[in-house]
């Protein structure tokens, strides 16, 4: 009845659009992290992900295997640097709204810094304790302040990081098994533009950190001494986030309206669940020369597809946003060739499907990925080697059609129409590797 009552008053729908707005900035907070990366700096880059559970030839193991440690005798430590380079260009087209101008957002994203650090400590022969630091979970986006779709997006980051403690034991001469703790650590911080009729715009910022916890469950099988095959199981985590609904720069009228439904200042829920993944791989050495490695995977993006928010007000208000996404799946091969007794070369291409159907958001501009990677390994002493690699993610051409409910000059967040074309990540690594 309340809900009635309120509908017949002036300014209410400003009211409903700026807790709509709750919703879409929590969304995009969702949007952002739709992308878990294989890239974190290690020999992975340079092989597309192929042999991603199987390899297991450096202490990165601890993450995309961790039974993959039981083969590292000593102590071992991998250092993984990279940098990305995102071009993801928005292109206006018919049918945006005029009043949006015609602000194409500029780069969202540019250059991003990743990487990863493993170590590993073989307790006996068949006993292997381990611990990884990583960053492999979301990105970052940030549009000019004064883009057409500033209404539905313009920074949008959310990133976990990964503390990994792991044990690996040797079962028999061939089944090794392994489990890591994910303690992931994530970081949300998004912002929209808030209409505010006549005059510059207003703002909406969120900004949380919470801790979740998963576990990584690995299982490696050695059938000859150059054949393994790995399974990994990534299990969900959870990130409670819980922030403040900043707002700012609001004209008097709308800032009177938000005071009047209790949204000021008011508390906002978002449960983000990172999805649970499978992952099997399998490595081959075929003779001294050359290696094949192959990996198949599934990523359970429906899930992530729910997100909760909810309004903690003086009348509290609550929002489900389904984002209706698909499970994903992973196929990647490779070849690892061995050019000299110092220098190894890596080559990898993979696909994966796409986790959206039809159009795509601006606050997650990524969907289906095919993968091209190369790279080269330096074995420069028994007990250090290092290596560099690239890789290149073509996304393809994404869509986007944002309908509004109410035109701009109503109060409304307007149409935006257009894409990014021939959208596409450039990964260059470094990764380094000791023995002791």
């Amino acid at each position: 009845m309340e809900q009635h009552d309120l509908a017949s008053r002036p300014g209410v729908t400003v009211a409903r659009l700026t807790l709509a707005a709750l919703a879409g900035i929590a969304a995009g907070g969702a949007h952002a992290g739709g992308l878990t990366l294989y890239e974190v700096g290690t020999e992975d880059v340079g092989l597309a992900s192929a042999g991603y559970s199987a390899r297991a030839q450096d202490a990165s193991t601890v993450l995309t295997n961790p039974a993959g440690m039981t083969r590292l005798p000593g102590t071992q430590v991998t250092l993984g640097a990279q940098l990305l380079y995102a071009d993801l260009g928005f292109s206006i087209a018919q049918g945006t709204s005029p009043a949006l101008g015609g602000g194409d957002g500029g780069n969202p994203v540019g250059w991003f810094p990743g990487g990863g650090g493993f170590a590993t400590y073989a307790v006996n022969p068949n006993l292997v304790v381990g611990f990884g630091l990583a960053g492999n979970f979301g990105l970052s986006l940030k549009y000019d302040d004064n883009w057409a779709g500033r209404y539905y997006a313009r920074q949008s980051t959310l990133i976990g990081l990964s503390l990994l403690p792991s044990v690996a034991y040797k079962v028999t001469d061939k089944l090794s098994l392994g489990l890591s703790l994910n303690v992931m650590y994530g970081y949300l911080k998004n912002t929209v533009a808030v209409n505010n009729f006549l005059g510059p715009d207003g703002e909406l910022s969120l900004s949380n950190g919470t801790w979740g916890l998963g576990a990584n469950v690995g299982v490696l099988y050695e059938l000859t001494p150059g054949t393994r095959v790995g399974l990994t199981y990534n299990s969900p985590v959870d990130l409670n986030f819980s922030a403040n609904a900043n707002f700012s720069g609001l004209s008097p009228g709308l800032e009177a309206v938000l005071r009047q439904r209790g949204l000021l200042n008011s508390n906002v829920d978002l449960g983000v669940r990172v999805p649970q993944g499978l992952m099997l791989s399998g490595f081959h050495q075929l003779d001294n020369r050359w290696a094949l490695l192959g990996s198949l995977g599934w990523q359970d993006w429906s899930q992530f597809g729910k997100v909760q928010v909810g309004v903690d007000s003086g009348n509290p208000q609550s929002l489900t946003t389904n984002l209706n996404y698909k499970d994903t799946w992973h196929i990647a091969v490779g070849t690892q060739y061995q050019l000299s007794e110092p220098w190894r070369l890596n080559f990898g291409v993979a696909y994966d499907s796409g986790f959206q159907s039809g159009t795509v958001p601006p606050a997650l501009p990524a969907n289906w990925a095919w993968r091209f990677g190369a790279g080269a390994q330096n074995q420069v002493s028994k007990s250090f080697s290092w290596g560099v690699s690239g890789e290149y993610l073509y996304g393809g051409t994404l869509d986007v059609n944002q309908q509004a409910a109410l035109p701009v000059a109503l109060g409304g967040r307007g149409n935006l129409v257009g894409s990014y074309p021939n959208s596409g990540i450039l990964f260059i690594a470094a990764n380094f590797n000791w023995k002791f």
